[in-house]
């Protein structure tokens, strides 16, 4: 074994600059060695908006903790793509990932209208915090609405290979049967609207205490849309609970920009596109100058933007932090030209 990792890196030393890689994926892109790949091998259709994808991760691939992310990357029209989506199977899942995705998006719209098995995606390794402790908590409350059942439904799926025993509650919203995701698997259900359901209209505190009278007493893990997200966070406010309320976001957030006052130049050097600076995430800006920078989330967690600012300020929209350094990777979705901006791009 250690004589064909030597041999490896030899091979990895003569095939510079271009590395085993790019030779290997030219027979195989499952083969390459320091890249993440994943292969399409199951195509299903639940919902008339979403696709699941069942994908086997390459050998690169070391498994994620139930509630984080990964990244998949496309080529679209000859330009590489990349969005953020939560895993909906176990964490304990041994050499399979299922991705449940809802057609909203570039990307999202790219992989419902044209998935299907054999087809190879970039994988990222997984990233983000929303996830169980450990040890395990005797009491969880499980909510999501929409497609944003996935990585509360990985929470769900692992809890249950490991034989969890504490009380465990799983409130689900959607706007109507139709388009229940994983339909059969929760605990409770809620429909917005029409009837059926175990519960009725939207997200309560009597929907609380109905679905998991114990509530008060355990820690809760909240993902869907904005409307639902709102929701529990002003009851779990009201009732004092907002520390045992773990939450994530799939949508990006309200931003409010002062394009009035925005001044300065924007230029991208690569391109020799230079325009006034309207105020806006330099993302947009790129984008309506004509520019195809990739990107993905436009929330600042997948870092497929990301540039270098050679000069200038920025100032991050999320956190208000400005970025005065030079030659500096940036985000391009979050960063706003504060002056004249100039990027390696």
């Amino acid at each position: 074994m250690p004589a064909l990792k030597t041999l490896a890196s030899v091979a990895e030393a003569l095939l510079t600059p271009h590395g085993m890689d790019r030779y290997l994926e030219l027979v195989n892109p499952m083969l390459v060695r320091r890249e993440i790949r994943g292969e399409i091998r199951e195509v299903r259709r639940q919902t008339a908006d979403t696709v699941t994808l069942v994908i086997r991760p390459s050998r690169a691939w070391r498994g994620f903790t139930a509630g984080q992310y990964v990244r998949i990357t496309v080529d679209i029209d000859g330009v590489r793509r990349t969005r953020c989506y939560s895993p909906a199977c176990s964490e304990h899942t041994r050499g399979l990932l299922e991705l449940t995705i809802k057609r909203d998006g570039l990307v999202s719209g790219f992989l419902h209208d044209t998935a299907r098995p054999g087809m190879t995606l970039g994988l990222s390794e997984p990233d983000g915090a929303f996830t169980l402790p450990s040890p395990r908590p005797p009491r969880i409350v499980l909510i999501s609405g929409g497609s944003g059942i996935t990585p509360v439904r990985s929470m769900f799926q692992t809890l249950r290979d490991e034989g969890y025993a504490g009380e465990l509650a799983f409130l689900h919203y959607a706007n109507d049967a139709g388009d229940v995701l994983y339909a059969g698997e929760h605990t409770m259900l809620a429909y917005t609207g029409g009837s059926g359901a175990d519960l009725h209209g939207f997200f309560s505190l009597e929907h609380l205490e109905k679905a998991a009278p114990w509530f008060r007493d355990a820690e809760t893990f909240l993902c869907g849309p904005k409307p639902l997200m709102d929701s529990v966070r002003e009851v779990y406010a009201e009732e004092g609970l907002s520390e045992h309320l773990h939450t994530e976001e799939f949508t990006p957030p309200t931003l409010v920009f002062d394009t009035a006052s925005a001044e300065g130049q924007v230029r991208f050097a690569h391109s020799g596109k230079e325009f006034a600076n309207s105020g806006k995430p330099l993302l947009e800006q790129a984008e309506e100058a004509g520019l195809s920078p990739e990107h993905g989330c436009r929330m600042g967690i997948c870092f497929s933007c990301t540039k270098v600012k050679t000069s200038g300020c920025v100032r991050n929209a999320k956190t208000g932090e400005l970025s005065e350094e030079e030659n500096e990777e940036i985000q391009l979705c979050v960063s706003v030209p504060v002056g004249d901006v100039e990027i390696n791009a």
